[in-house]
């Protein structure tokens, strides 16, 4: 069974940077899709990115061109790079696994997902 922990969170500045690490135990996720979701206060949690096959990453619009996703296989570990951060992007951010990494189905919702991490907080001061 595939764990996920992530960590990075933090207070920054608008326009600042912070860049969340998600490690995998238990199995590698070399062929898992990996998701990240954000939950903000009061809200429902949202998708933020999905790492599949190739080059297919996917980017919910309000992140495109800020943040990046990235995989280290041989860490087994995933990183969200977040750059120029707004006081919007404040969150809860979440990492997701699910089996399927070459499936032509592509992974966006919540309910796509069965493994998830405990999130990490990511505040952003105006």
């Amino acid at each position: 069974q595939v764990q996920l922990v992530e960590s990075g969170g933090g207070l920054v500045q608008a326009g600042g940077s912070l860049r969340l690490s998600c490690v995998a135990s238990g199995r590698t996720v070399s062929n898992y899709a990996m998701g990240w979701f954000r939950q903000a206060p009061g809200k429902e949690r949202e998708f933020v990115v999905v790492s599949q096959s190739g080059s297919r990453t996917y980017y919910t619009s309000s992140v495109e061109g800020r943040f990046t996703i990235s995989r280290d296989n041989a860490k087994n570990t995933v990183y969200l790079q977040m750059n120029s951060l707004k006081p919007e992007d404040t969150a809860v951010y979440y990492c997701a696994a699910r089996p399927g990494y070459n499936s032509v189905s592509v992974y966006l919702a919540e309910s796509d997902y069965g493994i998830w991490g405990q999130g990490t907080q990511v505040t952003v001061s105006s």
